[in-house]
């Protein structure tokens, strides 16, 4: 029981990382999360929670329901960013399963305003979907965002946090590589310990 409550304090302190308020899709791939317990936290582990995140981005609405299929859904993409994200930058290939399923997001869902009309604005453009297509259109944003996060400006910056065993990724700013001031002490303090450790070995 213990063990479950620190992972579950560690969780709560969970702060994004620098680039993800920019890029909601940097933010996808970083809400599965390595801890120093050696296990890994989900911040999207329910359809409730999945469907919490997508409003909070602006990505659904606040009422939106999501089941266990959307949830996978969003799931599987953010498996694909993360790919994706690592192979740019390593200077690897990219997976074409990664590519296929970011393209089909990309072109699952129309992008135009629809037409509506009611008795108080009349006929207005709304982004308002059937609840059939809520999620459709949350992913092709998201592939939308990860395309331009990988392939502009910001991609030369994109790196990993440098801080064992986080799995995070960051946009870089200046020579700083860790996606929170948590994990750059834990470095710090490694690297202290590594160099009193060598120091002490005669």
């Amino acid at each position: 029981m213990r063990h479950m409550e620190a992972i579950a304090a560690e969780q709560l302190n969970v702060q994004p990382a620098p680039g993800a308020a920019q890029y909601p899709a940097l933010d996808l791939a970083n809400s599965v999360v390595a801890l120093t317990s050696g296990q890994s936290v989900d911040l999207l582990d329910t359809p409730v929670a999945a469907g919490q995140w997508l409003a909070g981005h602006d990505l659904a609405p606040a009422a939106a329901v999501l089941d266990g299929d959307d949830a996978a859904r969003l799931h599987g993409l953010r498996a694909h960013i993360r790919s994706l994200i690592d192979s740019s930058i390593h200077g690897g290939p990219a997976s074409e399963d990664a590519l296929d399923a970011l393209n089909d997001a990309l072109t699952g869902a129309p992008s135009a305003a629809l037409l509506s009309w009611n008795p108080i604005s009349g006929l207005h453009r709304t982004a308002a979907r059937p609840r059939s297509e809520i999620v459709d259109h949350a992913l092709a944003r998201l592939a939308s965002d990860a395309a331009d996060l990988l392939t502009g400006a910001d991609a030369e910056r994109l790196t990993a946090c440098g801080s064992n065993p986080c799995n995070r990724y960051l946009l870089r700013h200046g020579r700083r590589h860790w996606c929170s001031t948590r994990c750059g002490d834990r470095a710090r303090a490694a690297r202290a310990y590594a160099r009193r450790t060598r120091s002490a070995t005669p």
